[in-house]
C-alpha cells in the first residue's frame, strides 16, 4: 500500500517549480494538496476582499492541477493547530510538507503544529520555497543579519541562484478507504467570495493563478524589463512587472522569476538593458532583505526599528487621516494615488513612497495607520514587504537616511510630467492646465468650481514641523 503525504499550502499556490511538491513527490507519488482558510487572518483587521478574491482564484486554479496530476486539494475552515493535526491523524498520512514562512504568526503556528504532529507519530518536512537565500543564508562577515539594504544586496547578488525544479506529471489521489473516512471529516468545497464575507467586483491587476502569473512574466522580460530603470517611476506607464500579486501567494515561484532575468541577460549584449535588468533584480533583492529583516527582527511587525520613534509625538488628525483614506487632501498626485488604490486594489511604487511621506512627514501621522490602511486594501499586501516599505518612508526602519521627505509637487513634476496619471484618477481634474495639476498650485476659485478641496496642510510648514518634532525625539 501506498504511503499517504499531505502539502500543505499556504503561500506557495502553484503547482509547478515547488520544492515541497517535489520533495512530497518524491518520498511517495500519493501527495495530496490541503489548504485551510484559517479564521484568525480572514477575520483580522488587514484583510483586503481583493486580496481574497485574488487568494480564492489561486486556489480555483491549483485545484484543477491537482486533479489533471490525478489528485486532489482537501480545503479545510477551522483553526489549522487543530484541523491539519487531525486530518494527518484520520487519514494516516506518514508524513506533511509545508513551505516555511518568515512571519511571526506563521512560525509559532507551525512550530505547534509540528510538536502535535510529531507527538501523533507523523513525520514533518519543511522547505524554504518562497526566497532564492533563506534566512541564515546572507550574513554579515560576524555572522549578524544585514540591517542595511545595500551590503545585503551585494552579498545576496554574488551567492549562486538555484535554478527551477522538476514538476511531477502523475500523483496518486485518496483511495476509496480514504476518501470515506475524508468524508466524515470537517472538509469543505471551496468557498465563494460572498461566502467568506467579503465583496470585490473591480477586477484584478493579474488574473490569479500561475498560467497568468506565467504569461505576465514573459511579456514583461520579453521587452518591458530592458526599459525597467527608466520608466519604473512614471506610474502613467506600464513600466513595472505588476507580478507583486503572484509572488505574495506564491502563484509564481522566485526561482523561475530569476532565472528569467538570467535568460534576459543572455539575451542582450547592451550595457545599457543589463544595467536595467540588474535594476529588477536589485528589487527582487528588496523583496528578499525585508522578509530576512521580518524573521531577525520580528518586533517590526508591531513596530518601529528606530528607538526614536517608538515615543514619537504623532499628531494622528482623524480627520487628515480620512481625507488621505479618501483621496481628498488637495494634493493631486497623492488623491490619485489613493484613489487607485480604493478601485484597484493596486498602487504603483512610486506614489506608494509618495503617499506614505505624505502621511507620516505632512500629516504628522504615526506609520501604522497607513500600513495597515494598505493592508485593508492592497492586492499584494505582504507584512514584510508593506511593513519595510512603510517603515523606510516614515524613517523609523533599516535606513541610513533617516529623514527623507518627499515633496509631491516636485515628485509629480518629475514622474508625471503631463499629469496623465493624475487625470486618469481625478477625472474631475481632467480640464485644468498640466501646470496647476502637476505642482498642485490650482487656484482656489477653480478648485471650488471642480469641487476639489484646498489642501489640507502647507507643505513646507509642516515638513519644519516634523523635522522639529523628530530632533527633540530624538534628544
Amino acid at each position: 500500500m501506498t504511503d499517504l503525504v499531505l502539502h500543505w499550502h499556504r503561500r506557495d499556490l502553484r503547482f509547478s517549480d515547488h520544492l515541497g511538491i517535489k520533495a512530497a513527490s518524491e518520498y511517495s507519488p500519493k501527495v495530496v494538496g490541503v489548504f485551510c482558510f484559517d479564521p484568525a487572518l480572514l477575520q483580522g483587521d488587514d484583510v483586503a476582499a481583493v486580496r481574497v478574491a485574488y487568494l480564492l482564484g489561486c486556489l480555483e486554479a491549483l485545484q484543477q492541477q491537482y486533479e489533471q496530476a490525478g489528485s486532489q486539494l482537501i480545503f479545510l475552515h477551522g483553526t489549522p493547530q487543530d484541523a491539519i493535526p487531525k486530518l494527518a491523524t484520520q487519514l494516516k498520512a506518514k508524513t506533511v510538507f509545508w513551505s516555511l514562512d518568515v512571519e511571526p504568526y506563521s512560525q509559532h503556528r507551525d512550530a505547534d503544529i509540528h510538536q502535535q504532529l510529531e507527538a501523533a507519530g507523523v513525520k514533518v518536512s519543511c522547505q524554504w520555497d518562497q526566497l532564492l537565500h533563506p534566512p541564515g543564508d546572507v550574513l554579515t562577515k560576524s555572522e549578524a543579519p544585514y540591517k542595511v539594504y545595500t551590503p545585503f544586496w551585494r552579498n545576496w547578488s554574488q551567492q549562486e541562484k538555484a535554478t527551477p525544479v522538476k514538476t511531477p506529471s502523475q500523483l496518486e489521489g485518496l483511495n476509496a478507504e480514504e476518501t470515506a473516512v475524508l468524508q466524515e471529516l470537517e472538509t469543505i468545497s471551496l468557498p465563494t467570495l460572498q461566502g467568506l464575507g467579503f465583496a470585490w467586483e473591480n477586477g484584478f491587476i493579474l488574473e490569479p493563478g500561475e498560467e497568468a502569473a506565467q504569461d505576465r512574466l514573459e511579456e514583461f522580460c520579453d521587452r518591458l524589463i530592458y526599459h525597467y530603470d527608466e520608466n519604473r517611476n512614471f506610474p502613467a506607464l506600464d513600466g513595472t512587472s505588476r507580478l507583486s500579486p503572484a509572488l505574495k501567494f506564491g502563484a509564481i515561484s522566485i526561482r523561475t522569476v530569476w532565472q528569467a532575468t538570467q535568460l534576459a541577460l543572455d539575451n542582450t549584449r547592451s550595457d545599457e538593458a543589463r544595467h536595467h535588468i540588474q535594476t529588477w533584480q536589485q528589487e527582487l533583492a528588496w523583496r528578499e532583505f525585508y522578509q530576512h529583516a521580518l524573521y531577525f527582527f520580528p518586533k517590526l511587525a508591531q513596530g518601529p526599528y528606530r528607538d526614536t520613534f517608538d515615543h514619537f509625538p504623532w499628531e494622528n488628525n482623524l480627520q487628515h487621516f480620512q481625507a488621505w483614506c479618501e483621496g481628498k487632501t488637495g494634493y493631486p498626485i497623492v488623491d490619485a494615488a489613493m484613489r487607485q488604490l480604493n478601485e484597484t486594489g493596486w498602487m504603483h511604487n512610486r506614489c506608494r513612497m509618495i503617499v506614505a511621506s505624505f502621511l507620516t512627514k505632512d500629516l504628522i501621522i504615526d506609520w501604522r495607520w497607513g500600513e495597515q490602511y494598505f493592508m485593508q486594501h492592497l492586492i499584494d499586501g505582504d507584512l514584510a514587504a508593506n511593513n519595510g516599505g512603510w517603515q523606510w518612508s516614515a524613517s523609523s526602519g533599516m535606513d541610513p537616511k533617516p529623514l527623507r521627505i518627499f515633496n509631491p509637487a516636485s515628485q509629480a513634476k518629475k514622474y508625471d510630467p503631463e499629469g496623465e496619471y493624475i487625470r486618469q484618477w481625478l477625472p474631475e481634474l481632467r480640464s485644468v492646465d498640466s501646470e496647476y495639476l502637476v505642482t498642485g498650485e490650482i487656484p482656489p476659485l477653480e478648485r471650488e468650481a471642480y469641487g476639489y478641496p484646498q489642501p489640507i496642510v502647507d507643505h513646507k510648514q509642516q515638513q519644519r514641523q516634523f523635522k522639529q518634532l523628530y530632533q527633540e525625539a530624538k534628544g
